[in-house]
């Protein structure tokens, strides 16, 4: 069955309302008369809760990513697999959504998705170990593939024709607070509880949202088919795409292609994905539809959304792991320097939802692009004097790049495809996007040690000639009371906080420069038709 969902969230995303009333998602439900009153109320409730708690559960665990480390003892960027490893099993789940809804029902699939979310939260919080804290989050990524598509889904059979747009736009807005709210709550638990409660405060939410959707749908659920499955198709995948995520997450432990373990896994990836083409362009029911790529607009618009929310991902997580181990920042005072990220979003996603039919999203996207790049070069110039407002500040205006980038990029990607192509292309745009955004992560991680390493040793070299200045630093620190070995920890500190953030400024300095470049992506593809109509947006986006 091809990839079936027009909505899916990377690790921490936040939702944009589509341009207008999108066809319904995977197995919409057909024949029901729309809700009222105190059912309707409760269903959108419902069902935006448990969107809120999971686009929350990513971006709450970013800023506890030190806290996690250090408990389970593993450093900061091992810490990191906590975010890479949902985002891929939450890729890897998307292409499955439609077979299951067709399988199950969207009422059943939807409510068992939420209540196995909120087991997996569970067994998260009482995890002791890395390895069994991202075996939890691998199982959390798998089960909550279904819940934003099929809360859209949902939501759509509730409302009158007429009012799906207003039903989508409330139901955006819990997914554009999400972002705002996770760095600061998961900050505040953090310091102030502990970090299994990021996961436990999901319970209560998710046995509400399961409940009062249970008792309120259980009665509109959806045809159930029988329907093929790829099984050769979803094998290949799971192969090329872990392997490859776990080759970018181990790499620089393992020393790289030094460690066989690497090279197994670079020769699998590579051997599965090669068969997984050939595969899946040949079978009568792909598990994605990669026929789509002949298209143009697809093509292009799927690159140019998946590489820059990469590049955007990997930089959302870099910030708050710089904060924290190199600038002394909680993770209170971390999340309130990322929050705010939402703020613009919120304000202008409603006029660039309305708008997007009307202007040409190749340049609102182009806009986004270059806001983006404005962004990343005034980080490119943090030092460690650094004051909160100079952190605050790019982070308030990347908000506007957000609001006109998700929209316009899944408009120009799903544009000119048939009706019954778009819940599959949707579904393998936001394969595409998720799986980039986990590999992003990898990515911006290991280039920022490795570069980081490097000005380390160009800021030790002069010393070697210098003597006389280190012994002086060195005579200082004793007097202040530090032994010699302290003192040498102490300098070694000074000069990996300058070494950590150059680090981070030639990451920052780099993606800024790939925005850019990426914006010839956007000029390849084709402008819709104006006032064709609304286009499914992508409501999975990033905080």
């Amino acid at each position: 069955m091809s990839a079936d969902t027009s909505a899916q969230p990377g690790a921490a995303a936040p939702a944009a309302a589509p341009a207008g009333p999108p066809p319904a998602g995977p197995g919409a439900p057909a024949g029901y008369a729309p809700l009222h009153g105190l059912p309707l109320l409760l269903g959108t409730i419902s069902l935006s809760l448990a969107t809120f708690m999971n686009v929350l559960d990513s971006s709450i665990a970013n800023v506890s990513i030190p806290a996690i480390a250090g408990d389970v003892g593993v450093s900061p960027n091992q810490g990191t697999w906590v975010i890479t490893s949902f985002g891929v099993a939450n890729a890897i789940s998307v292409p499955l959504t439609g077979w299951l809804t067709q399988r199950f029902g969207a009422v059943k699939l939807f409510t068992m998705s939420v209540l196995l979310f909120v087991l997996t939260s569970w067994l998260c919080g009482f995890a002791t170990s890395l390895e069994m804290l991202v075996v939890c989050r691998v199982a959390q990524g798998l089960v909550a593939g279904p819940m934003i598509p099929l809360s859209q889904t949902l939501l759509l059979s509730s409302y009158p024709r007429a009012k799906a747009g207003m039903a989508l736009a409330l139901w955006g807005v819990t997914t554009l607070v999400a972002p705002v709210v996770g760095p600061l709550l998961g900050g505040w638990i953090t310091d102030n509880v502990s970090w299994p409660w990021i996961f436990y405060i999901n319970v209560p939410v998710g046995l509400l949202a399961a409940g009062i959707t249970w008792w309120i749908y259980r009665d509109r659920e959806t045809t159930i088919r029988k329907l093929p499955i790829d099984t050769v198709g979803l094998t290949l995948l799971v192969l090329w795409v872990g392997s490859l995520q776990l080759m970018l997450d181990k790499g620089k432990e393992l020393d790289w292609f030094a460690s066989n373990q690497i090279v197994i896994l670079a020769l699998v990836a590579g051997i599965s994905f090669a068969v997984f083409l050939v595969w899946e362009l040949t079978e009568k029911h792909p598990v994605v539809d990669l026929r789509l790529f002949k298209g143009r607009n697809f093509a292009f618009g799927a690159l140019a959304l998946s590489v820059a929310y990469g590049l955007f991902f990997g930089n959302v997580v870099l910030m708050p792991l710089w904060l924290q181990q190199w600038m002394g920042y909680t993770a209170t005072s971390a999340g309130l320097a990322l929050a705010p990220v939402g703020l613009f979003a919120i304000l202008l996603t409603p006029l660039v939802g309305k708008k997007v039919s009307e202007w040409d999203p190749r340049k609102m996207a182009t806009g986004a692009f270059i806001v983006f790049a404005l962004v990343l070069w005034m980080r490119s110039h943090f030092t460690p004097q650094t004051d909160f407002m100079q952190i605050l500040v790019p982070t308030v205006i990347q908000g506007a790049a957000m609001a006109f980038f998700f929209i316009p990029l899944t408009t120009l990607t799903l544009s000119g495809l048939p009706p019954e192509r778009i819940p599959a292309a949707a579904g393998l745009s936001n394969f595409v996007r998720i799986t980039a955004g986990a590999m992003g992560t990898s990515i911006a991680t290991t280039l920022w040690e490795s570069r980081a390493a490097l000005h380390h040793a160009h800021l030790t070299e002069p010393m070697t000639g210098q003597q006389d200045a280190l012994s002086g630093a060195l005579t200082g620190l004793n007097q202040a009371g530090l032994t010699t070995d302290q003192a040498l920890i102490q300098i070694n500190r000074l000069i990996d906080v300058q070494a950590f953030t150059r680090a981070a400024d030639d990451i920052f300095i780099g993606s800024a420069v790939l925005f850019v470049l990426l914006i010839g992506l956007i000029w390849l593809t084709k402008r819709p038709a104006p006032h064709a109509g609304g286009t499914p947006a992508d409501a999975g986006g990033a905080h």
